[in-house]
């Protein structure tokens, strides 16, 4: 049976550390160890950590905080398995998670691998809203896991497995701090390695707590989709246009109203598709109704971290960036 090393990046969640390491211990497949690495935390999770050292085969690294991509390869450093998971913090596993990447990689032959997401029923109805707007076909296209999408499929940081020895090949995370899983798994694709979707090996990801969080996350994906555009010219597709396209339209509807009053009526249905879809799938008229907040605050908040990218980087000229350095988790 081959070994998997999970490999987990922590800044300041010691609470979210506790959920991941007690859905670790309820696995019903075993063969895996654990690496905690510590990003320059101000709040410590050692003593979790240390709690579960009789349940699990886990370690705990304490490093200077450098970001994800460098805690990442610090952990895949240290690692022993022959294959690597790299996961978020915020993200809880459901008991069958390490046998569904066992029999998912068995049966596809996948060098690398990754899994969707999904809200477990204790989230909050404002996590769960936002959970829709990353998911749905009509917020994102698919393209972060779901069976129906605009793009071909890259594994992202919260779920992302591979082979150990493609792993160290390929050079592990850039030092990016926004959109370093998205810069590996397109260097993954175009290095030919076999990429596969795994639908059954699925988290629970609890994602930002608060409208405000979850506007500076997706501002700063906007950000780094012209980042990784300008170190890989072919990965910016149609679809990653639509959140600007979005933003640009709803600027401009009070303005096309003075000629074509239906203009006004453009928002309203996306609106109400968004609430009813999200409503059944929740079976909640709630999040219904605060999916239709988020997935605007998701469209707009990537379409202007976009706009303002592409202003910066392809019209300025200026290097690589981000927003909200220092208030980025407040």
């Amino acid at each position: 049976m081959e070994k998997i090393s999970l490999i987990v990046p922590v800044y300041n969640r010691p609470d979210e550390v506790r959920e991941l390491l007690e859905s670790l211990t309820e696995q019903t497949a075993g063969g895996f160890e654990v690496i905690i690495v510590e990003d320059g935390s101000q709040i410590k999770c050692d003593d979790i950590v240390a709690e579960y050292a009789r349940k699990l085969n886990v370690s705990y690294f304490l490093i200077e905080n450098g970001g994800p991509g460098p805690a990442r390869n610090f952990g895949a450093s240290l690692a022993g398995g022959d294959f690597l998971v790299v996961l978020d913090s915020d993200c809880i596993l459901p008991p069958g998670y390490v046998q569904a990447v066992r029999l998912g990689v068995e049966q596809t032959k996948a060098d690398v691998f990754g899994g969707p997401d999904r809200a477990a029923e204790h989230f909050s109805p404002v996590q769960k809203a936002i959970n829709y707007s990353m998911t749905s076909f009509w917020t994102t296209g698919g393209i972060r896991g779901g069976r129906k999408k605009l793009d071909r499929f890259y594994p992202r940081s919260f779920n992302m497995g591979m082979k150990t020895e493609v792993y160290r090949k390929i050079g592990g995370f850039a030092r990016m701090r926004f959109g370093e899983d998205i810069d590996l798994s397109i260097r993954l694709h175009e290095a030919g390695y076999r990429v596969r979707l795994l639908p059954e090996a699925w988290v629970y990801h609890k994602r930002r707590t608060d409208w405000r969080k979850f506007y500076r996350q997706v501002y700063n994906s906007g950000i780094a989709r012209i980042n990784l555009y300008k170190k890989h010219p072919h990965s910016l597709k149609f679809v990653h246009l639509l959140p600007a396209l979005f933003t640009i339209g709803m600027a401009a509807c009070p303005a096309a109203a003075v000629f074509y009053w239906w203009s006004l009526l453009l928002p309203l249905v996306y609106a109400l598709l968004v609430m009813v879809d999200a409503g059944l799938k929740n079976r909640s008229p709630k999040i219904g109704r605060l999916s239709v907040v988020a997935s605007f605050i998701q469209l707009t908040g990537y379409g202007c971290g976009f706009i303002s990218a592409v202003w910066s980087r392809l019209i300025c000229g200026k290097g690589e960036f981000s927003a909200f350095d220092k208030t980025f988790y407040k």
